[in-house]
């Protein structure tokens, strides 16, 4: 059930709107620079695997074809000829069957009562619905009291919990609504703060500052690849040539 707090000054309304706006614009920026941040980091993944990626792959590839070949491997494969000593693979063990107890299930309808995207007034509304009911139906499937009662919980706790138009309604909206943008800034921020700790933005720093300076770190990688990958190809052909 919803609470309102009958308190302050009717200016307070300006006020809590007014922070919006400002809470609303800070959450475009931090999300514009994390959906940047993102968008740059897969273009050079992309790069990074088509350029440099594929060539990794192939090098270890040889490198395994050589220890198999200084341990042997490939002679004992040619003295046992065809002989198919491929152990029987082991059955797959059946999936533990999913128990839905009759609490989840009425909590799931009651949560479904609640927030179902059919009872939205407008289309943020029935976004934020369409959110939550995603999140309750896979807490059903797995069968997850705690995380429906969660999804019931975020409802509540939400502005758009909140259906009295009055002055007090207003105020608690505003102020749900600003709690929410500010769980969000703090959520992008995680998310911009791993993806600037993770190898592959702290390899592209590299690139880019190499870039700077007129080098191509890329470019060099590939080189040396194709070099190891020539040197290893020649120490395999040497080893399994048999004249």
């Amino acid at each position: 059930m919803t609470t309102l707090v009958r308190s302050g000054r009717p200016d307070d309304l300006d006020a809590l709107r007014a922070r919006l706006i400002e809470r609303e614009a800070a959450l475009d920026e931090r999300a514009g620079e994390l959906a940047r941040v993102k968008s740059d980091l897969g273009e050079f993944r992309l790069r990074y695997r088509r350029d440099v990626g594929v060539l990794h792959e192939e090098l270890d590839e040889l490198e395994r074809a050589i220890a198999e070949a200084e341990l042997g491997e490939i002679s004992r494969r040619v003295a046992e000829g065809a002989a198919d000593t491929t152990a029987p693979a082991e059955p797959q063990a059946e999936p533990a069957p999913r128990f839905t107890s009759d609490a989840v299930r009425r909590l799931f309808r009651d949560v479904a009562k609640t927030i179902h995207p059919d009872l939205a007034q407008d289309e943020s509304t029935r976004d934020r619905r369409h959110t939550l009911m995603a999140e309750a139906n896979r807490a059903y499937a797995l069968g997850d009291e705690d995380r429906l009662r969660w999804v019931l919980q975020a409802w509540e706790r939400s502005p758009e919990a909140v259906q009295e138009g009055d002055p007090d309604a207003t105020r608690l909206r505003l102020s749900r609504r600003i709690e929410q943008i500010d769980e969000e800034l703090e959520a992008c921020a995680g998310e911009l703060a791993a993806l600037k700790d993770s190898p592959l933005f702290q390899l592209k720093a590299m690139v880019d500052e190499a870039a700077a300076r007129g080098k191509d770190l890329v470019a060099d990688t590939v080189r040396r690849l194709k070099r190891d990958i020539m040197a290893a190809r020649n120490r395999l052909d040497a080893m399994t040539w048999h004249p």
